[in-house]
């Protein structure tokens, strides 16, 4: 018989390919089923950090105007304006400050702390997602659609995020559209104190309307995404 591959010997080597390559994709959906589990945890730990912290305060992290007295903060606890929102405003900005009111009264696992300087985010005042964006818990209306005229707190995933793991999450905690419920879209970079949505990437949904028929465009490849919920 003539020196060469045979039928057995090259049906061995695709099965061994075919093998691996099934072994990569499991991996690759094993990564992926890990990070939409670790963006889901990130956002429970922080609404049970919140309802706690309401719970003991009477008020609302980052917006406590008695935490100089009250918590042990390092350094020194700032009070917030005490007016019922986590607000954007505030020197630090209340959203920033919130953070530091929760990790110092033990809330969360991580330390965060705030000073007068604290102007945004940053990785000693701000938690951040596994794909490295700033988380925000505030009082404003940046989620949903543009047009959006409703004001509530939320806490956004922060950016970075793949569209079809933030479509994954919705569909997982809530309703899976981008417009509604309690999980919805957010234009938020964690660029600075203030954002609106003027120049920010909104093409992780279909279209900026608040509908049904808006959509994740999770075939987009669109990785710089992310996602409000709301309380």
């Amino acid at each position: 018989m003539p020196a060469g591959v045979t039928l057995v010997e090259l049906a061995l080597v695709v099965l061994i390919i075919g093998f691996l390559v099934a072994l990569v994709i499991q991996g690759q959906e094993l990564i992926r089923s890990s990070r939409v589990r670790s963006l889901i945890a990130q956002q429970d730990a922080v609404e049970a950090a919140v309802l706690g912290f309401q719970d003991r305060y009477r008020a609302m992290p980052g917006d406590y105007a008695d935490a100089a007295n009250t918590i042990a903060c390092n350094p020194a606890c700032l009070n917030g304006n005490g007016n019922g929102r986590i607000d954007s405003t505030g020197t630090p900005p209340e959203f920033i400050l919130a953070w530091a009111h929760l990790s110092g009264a033990g809330f969360l696992n991580a330390s965060f702390a705030a000073t007068s300087g604290s102007l945004s985010p940053a990785p000693g005042n701000t938690p951040r997602n596994v794909f490295g964006g700033y988380m925000q818990l505030v009082f404003d209306n940046l989620w949903g659609y543009s047009a959006n005229p409703a004001r509530r707190h939320n806490i956004k995933t922060g950016n970075n995020i793949p569209v079809d793991l933030i479509a994954e999450v919705d569909r997982k905690v809530d309703d899976g559209l981008p417009t509604s419920g309690r999980v919805q879209f957010t234009p938020y970079t964690g660029a600075g104190p203030q954002l609106d949505w003027g120049g920010l990437d909104t093409s992780c949904t279909n279209q900026d309307v608040a509908d049904r028929s808006t959509l994740w465009t999770v075939t987009s490849g669109v990785d710089n995404c992310g996602a409000a919920t709301l309380f």
